[in-house]
């Protein structure tokens, strides 16, 4: 997302990338820094790690995986997307390891996910994004949650989102509170413990899905909160349908709540600076930059069959519908994060890049 390092190119954003373009310029970030992009950072002080291991948590810390080389259009067994990383049930896998199975009887609360991230070195210094993948969350079969965090001005406030906003929004479902009000309130502590840390410059854009069963009814919910320019597109019946909401600079209502409290607008920035006008952190612009998230409840149907979260790294480039449109034909969801990468990079992204894609 913008507001962040400018690109590390400063010229005008190649459209059309080739593969030998990407593959070289891995090859060579490989060899100057030997950094991944993806990794799972457990905190026994935060994750629920029981029996069945059943936390995934991945903070796309410095610790990260040797990138691979992308050599061509279409990831397969034998040739991976760069630095992509699927997801599967906590349960079946060593949450250090970074990958796992892609098998839908893996999982609990849905029939699977799989998640894709990538630096993009060509632009981009240093990994400032984080995912969340918590499958039978808080211990309950029927529940998912799953996240995206795009930080920027460090890793300080998406590390420390990556490790408290589920938990906060555990303790609010344990107290019995209706999900929408609780993620309500897990975005608001957790935009305030990070003023409390003393976390002043940094911030994260986020999106969170919680996935719930009516344990009475039967019926699916799919509950999504975000802030900033994060984005959660559903797919029903081969429509896109925007869960999320972008508040960005340019946004006529957000800008007007800025002036509003003695803010301006610049160039479609908050105060001249900062892209989005929504975020967790950011706290030395927190009168105008909030961390009140955009709340959505869909109660799920057999039409409702896929679910993409990602940051801006995708959406800059790329429409909802065509999002759609590119993975519907796929069965594999670790082929279908792939591909939405793959045209990302492809297309001239200039930022940090995560996906997951997840089957309803």
């Amino acid at each position: 997302m913008d507001g962040k390092e400018p690109p590390v190119s400063q010229q005008s954003p190649v459209a059309t990338p080739t593969n030998s373009d990407i593959s070289e310029t891995k090859q060579e970030d490989d060899t100057k820094q030997k950094e991944n992009t993806h990794t799972q950072d457990t905190d026994n002080n935060f994750n629920n790690t029981n029996n069945n291991n059943n936390n995934s948590t991945n903070n796309n810390n410095g610790k990260q995986q040797e990138q691979k080389q992308l050599e061509h259009d279409q990831p397969s067994q034998s040739q991976p997307a760069p630095q992509q990383s699927a997801s599967s049930s906590s349960g079946t896998a060593d949450p250090k390891d970074g990958v796992h199975n892609d098998n839908t009887s893996q999982w609990s609360s849905v029939h699977s996910v799989a998640v894709s991230v990538d630096k993009n070195p060509r632009y981009r210094r240093t990994m400032e994004d984080a995912h969340v993948i918590e499958d039978k969350f808080g211990g309950d079969p029927n529940q998912g949650y799953f996240a995206i965090y795009d930080g920027h001005g460090g890793r300080g406030a998406v590390d420390f989102t990556a490790k408290c906003l589920h938990q906060n929004l555990l303790d609010e479902l344990k107290k019995g509170a209706h999900p929408l009000d609780a993620l309500k309130e897990a975005y608001l502590r957790t935009d305030k413990q990070i003023a409390e840390s003393q976390i002043q410059f940094s911030g994260t854009t986020t999106v969170s899905a919680l996935i719930r069963k009516d344990s009475q009814t039967g019926k699916r919910y799919l509950y999504v909160a975000n802030a900033g320019d994060a984005r959660a597109v559903i797919g029903r019946n081969g429509k896109a349908v925007r869960l999320s909401y972008d508040h960005k600079g340019s946004d006529e209502a957000e800008g007007k709540r800025i002036v509003d409290k003695g803010g301006f607008i610049v160039l479609n920035r908050v105060n001249g600076i900062l892209a989005v006008t929504r975020s967790l952190g950011d706290c030395a612009m927190k009168e105008y930059v909030i961390g009140e998230p955009h709340l959505t409840q869909t109660e799920l149907e057999p039409t409702d069959t896929l679910l993409i979260l990602a940051c801006d790294g995708l959406w800059d480039v790329m429409t909802d519908q065509d999002a759609i449109d590119m993975i519907s034909g796929e069965t594999s969801t670790q082929k279908m994060s792939d591909k939405l990468l793959i045209h990302a990079l492809k297309s001239g992204s200039t930022d940090n890049i995560s996906i997951i894609v997840i089957k309803l």
